[in-house]
């Protein structure tokens, strides 16, 4: 099996040299915010491999999908076609491949220190340093169903991690019927994977949907894993690292300031503890991170699973719905932008009111006709600018449930905002744009083009 497979990490940093599309980092670095400042400053350019981390003998790697371009051409598509090749993904799931040796197994490390590792403590008041690109594999023992899902860890001395996940989160809902039965949630924590398996990991998928699945359909031939070594787990077989281990819902610790997606620091309070068994990876492992905060990356990964969850979820209620985008400006959870092909009366408000009701983070809707690009900031501001009556389509909403990350959340409840910026006939009697001929801008495309 070949450590040079196109479902590893190592094949799209490989296809991103090739492209020049990568920033090699040759001279020494601290993971004492200097991999931080570096990934801050090249934020939305080229992924980053950092050649030598003082300390440490692993190379370390990040900034990778900055783009939605980067994104699509990772799983072999265009931006255009991102969104319904996600879609696509989780409606015909591909059952993973369990192989018997896999490169992430090559070295095997029992009751591993995390020091050893070259974890960045990427910001100034945070308390510690973070695993941030943690594709963490886990199961309903009562059911077998798997679950896939990133969380953040932080390193508390030796084996041991503070890990931060949300009390809806699926993990979360899995630990607590793990106690309820007298058990302990085994988890593997996966770094250094396929853009495939990170994509899939942050999409919203009902609990017992297995985003695994949604993995191998991304990258149309079943996701190859391999059992755990000291966990009844299966983790992708190609990936770089492997944390072995099992959350304690019984031992809490409280985290300190952490940074957020809307670039702020969050005080959660307490949260849950792993205990790590085991540690596998390969013999020249490449330690993965995403920038946390308001970064490309962390934003992108969020949004563009967002959205495509909103527009699998909205198809059969909304039949006039072409396109969601959860916008960069809204941090990639907060802002969205749908836009509909010629809707009937009243299709802009049902839309709004329906992503309020399927995501609680989503606090401003803005609703579009189809000639708009939704991921064009400029383009949906003029549709706002040019076919929206404030006294008649802004609709103001306010004490909804809120998410805890929300930076405006008091009491647990926010405000909300929907804004209806289509063509309303009535507005004006000639909606035709302004634009020469479409055979002439044909046959002058084409000669620009020559």
């Amino acid at each position: 099996m070949s450590e040079e497979s196109r479902q590893s990490m190592r094949s799209y940093l490989a296809a991103a040299e090739e492209a020049g599309d990568l920033h090699r980092v040759k001279e020494t670095v601290l993971p004492l915010h200097e991999i931080g400042a570096c990934l801050t400053l090249l934020d939305g350019r080229s992924p980053v491999l950092f050649e030598a981390v003082k300390g440490h003998g692993l190379r370390v790697t990040g900034n990778h999908l900055t783009t939605r371009e980067r994104i699509a051409a990772a799983l072999g598509t265009t931006a255009a076609s991102l969104q319904q090749r996600l879609v696509d993904a989780i409606a015909s799931p591909l059952a993973p491949a369990l192989v018997e040796a896999a490169p992430c197994q090559d070295v095997i490390v029992e009751n591993p220190d995390l020091a050893d590792l070259p974890i960045p403590t990427f910001f100034e008041h945070e308390t510690g340093p973070y695993i941030t690109a943690g594709a963490i594999v886990a199961k309903d023992t009562r059911t077998g169903l798997g679950n896939l899902s990133i969380a953040r860890l932080k390193p508390l001395g030796e084996n041991r991690a503070f890990i931060g996940i949300a009390p809806n989160h699926h993990l979360a809902v899995l630990a607590r019927a793990a106690k309820e039965r007298g058990e302990r949630l085994e988890i593997a924590v996966t770094l250094g994977n396929h853009p495939a398996v990170m994509l899939a990991a942050c999409l919203y998928l009902g609990l017992g949907d297995d985003e695994m699945t949604v993995a191998g359909a991304l990258l149309e031939e079943p996701l190859e894993t391999t059992t755990g070594t000291t966990v009844d787990l299966a983790a992708p077989a190609h990936c770089e690292i492997v944390l072995e281990g099992v959350l304690d819902p019984d031992e809490m610790i409280e985290e300190g300031p952490v940074s957020e997606f809307h670039g702020m620091y969050e005080r959660y309070g307490a949260g849950y503890v792993v205990r790590f068994s085991a540690m596998t990876r390969r013999r020249d492992a490449i330690f993965q991170c995403v920038l946390p905060g308001y970064a490309a990356e962390h934003v992108l990964l969020g949004a563009e699973a967002i959205a495509a969850g909103l527009a699998r979820h909205l198809r059969g209620a909304v039949t006039s719905l072409k396109e969601i985008a959860v916008t960069t400006g809204g941090a990639g959870r907060l802002h969205a932008v749908v836009s509909l092909d010629h809707p009937r009366p009243g299709a802009a408000r049902k839309a709004i009111f329906a992503i309020w009701g399927a995501v609680n983070l989503i606090k401003q809707v803005t609703v579009v006709d189809g000639d708009v690009d939704p991921w064009d900031p400029v383009a949906v501001e003029h549709a706002v600018a040019t076919r929206m009556r404030p006294e008649r389509d802004l609709i103001v909403v306010s004490g909804v449930q809120a998410d805890r990350a929300e930076p405006l959340e008091s009491g647990g409840t926010v405000g909300k905002l929907g804004i209806d910026a289509t063509i309303h006939d009535s507005d004006r009697a000639d909606w035709t744009p302004a634009r020469p001929p479409v055979e002439v801008l044909a046959r002058i495309r084409e000669m620009l083009g020559r």
